[in-house]
This record gives structure tokens, sequence and C-alpha cells, in this order.
């Protein structure tokens, strides 16, 4: 059973950890069930709750969907 914090499991960030810009990695619906990621800069954040037990849904500026499975570390 995975480790639940907020609602949400532990290695999913929530719609506040995601901001227009961010660089991120996604599933898009169609790589499911592999798990493939793929990597992006945020467009626009679809999903409206602060949370999502799959990850919150986002539009790339390459216009791909898919639902955020991690945000990349700032470069400082």
């Amino acid at each position: 059973m995975l480790e639940q914090r907020n609602n949400r499991p532990s290695d999913v960030p929530g719609r506040t950890d995601i901001k227009p810009g961010a660089r991120v990695l996604i599933v898009q619906k169609l790589d499911q069930r592999s798990g493939k990621t793929t990597g992006g800069i945020v467009q626009d954040i679809l999903t409206k709750s602060a949370t999502h037990p799959h990850g919150i849904k986002v539009r790339l500026v390459s216009g791909e969907v898919g639902r955020v499975k991690e945000v990349a570390a700032r470069d400082a």
C-alpha cells in the first residue's frame, strides 16, 4: 500500500507544486500501461482540484496532454 499524505500518493505532485512554465514529466493516456514519460513545459493546468490520485492533468506547450508524475528541480 502506498504511503499517503494529504489524500494523495507521496510521489505525485499536487496542483500547488505545478506552475505554467515549469518543466515536468507527464504520462500521456496512450502511455499509461507502459508508464513512459514525456518531458515538456507546462502551458495550462487542466485539473481544477488540488490533488488527483494519478497526477494533475496539464497541457504542455507542445500540445501534449497528460498527468504530471514529476516536476523538474529548478536550476540555481
